[in-house]
């Protein structure tokens, strides 16, 4: 199996620089790959998000959590380009989110798996090549060096014995796999995953928590990770930010306090640490323990 080497970015950063928090995610000195500042945005004229900072430096994962509702969406569309703040703004490895995400070669995205049709016949091999699309075109011949891509990418994530069955016949874990090799398959610099683990039962979340932590090593990736699931987030990410509208915390896993998840999920509890909790005593559980194991 082939890995890339390190390579120098491509890229120019933004030559800006402010500090908003006390902590380090809250300062950019133009060496962030994701730079989010002081961003606010509203559907006609509901706020959705309210004066929103946060910071990613090169080579981490961030985790950003919080209820249904409460924006984490809407913040990933606008870091990808399809929403444009309504005040502050937002850097992608140097560039404005469109200018990023069209170069083809520095974002990939891996969405939610509900949103997509299992019902068309379309193989793995296919999904994965294309992920090359926004580097090949509309009318872009695949060349020998696009087919041993395809194929590093799926041995990567395990899964080139099934390049040849349709999408639609495999297992929830089986098939995000699928989609995170289409994402890779253009070799980008950052990686953003919606949801990643819903509908992947306990078990599967563990190997996909594997499965994160090796492609980051292997292809020298940054990742930006979207999910109600706390567990999955404390399991795989460096840094959090829990979102409820407004930024309520942004640091470490390990800071995490009971206060600020209360504040941000309220009685949401039960999603967001997979477990049912008394609905007479929602907001006063004991918590489990945040802190991310040692690897």
């Amino acid at each position: 199996m082939t890995t890339r080497e390190p390579s120098e970015p491509q890229y120019t950063l933004l030559p800006h620089t402010h500090v908003q928090t006390g902590n380090e995610l809250g300062r950019h000195q133009g060496q962030d790959v994701v730079c989010v500042h002081d961003v606010s945005f509203a559907y006609d004229g509901r706020p959705a998000l309210t004066h929103i900072t946060l910071h990613v430096k090169q080579g981490n994962t961030l985790g950003i959590i919080g209820p249904n509702g409460g924006g984490k969406s809407t913040l990933m569309k606008l870091m990808l380009g399809s929403l444009k703040p309504d005040e502050g703004s937002i850097s992608i490895l140097g560039m404005s989110p469109k200018e990023a995400c069209a170069r083809g070669d520095l974002v990939g995205y891996v969405p939610q798996r509900h949103l997509l049709n299992w019902s068309f016949p379309i193989t793995v091999w296919q999904v994965v090549q294309l992920g090359l699309f926004g580097q090949k075109g509309l009318f872009g011949r695949y060349t020998r060096a696009d087919r041993e891509k395809v194929e590093t990418t799926l041995s990567a994530v395990n899964i080139l014995p099934l390049a040849n069955v349709p999408i639609g016949g495999l297992s929830g874990g089986q098939q995000q796999r699928v989609f995170i090799a289409r994402a890779l398959v253009s070799t980008p610099k950052l990686l953003f995953l919606d949801e990643p683990t819903t509908g992947i039962d306990q078990g599967a979340q563990e190997s996909f928590a594997a499965l994160l932590e090796a492609i980051k090593q292997q292809y020298h990736l940054t990742l930006v990770m979207v999910s109600h699931n706390l567990r999955s987030v404390i399991a795989t990410c460096d840094h959090v930010a829990c979102l409820n509208q407004t930024l309520h915390y942004h640091d470490q896993p390990h800071g995490l306090s009971r206060e600020v998840l209360f504040k941000v999920f309220q009685c949401d509890l039960d999603a967001v640490l997979d477990t049912h909790l008394p609905t007479d005593t929602c907001c006063t559980p004991a918590l489990p323990a945040l802190h991310r194991p040692v690897r």
